[in-house]
């Protein structure tokens, strides 16, 4: 059988590299290809603004509990769903 904390460890640290690796694999990859074709077809717009809106929270939630781990982690989720905001509000624009 399995110890409860050692399971808890397992899916807190798989949780942690699974954003982690969203935020600087997945959403960075998006940010380059609309940069490449300079268009954000394709990608929803209400999925980065939802996800946007996580991480302020969030990282709003971390500063309150003074929570570095937070703050660090969705503070990185902000920039790269803003990033990708700001890319669907520029292209936008071009057309």
């Amino acid at each position: 059988m399995i110890n409860t904390i050692s399971l808890i460890w397992l899916i807190g640290t798989l949780t942690a590299a699974v954003s982690i690796l969203t935020k600087i694999i997945g959403l960075p990859d998006q940010i380059r290809k609309n940069y490449i074709r300079k268009s954000t077809k394709g990608v929803s717009s209400i999925l980065i603004i939802l996800l946007f809106s996580s991480y302020s929270l969030w990282t709003i939630y971390g500063l309150l509990k003074n929570d570095w781990v937070l703050i660090a982690g969705h503070g990185l989720g902000i920039l790269t769903t803003g990033a990708i905001i700001y890319q669907i509000i520029k292209y936008k624009k071009r057309k």
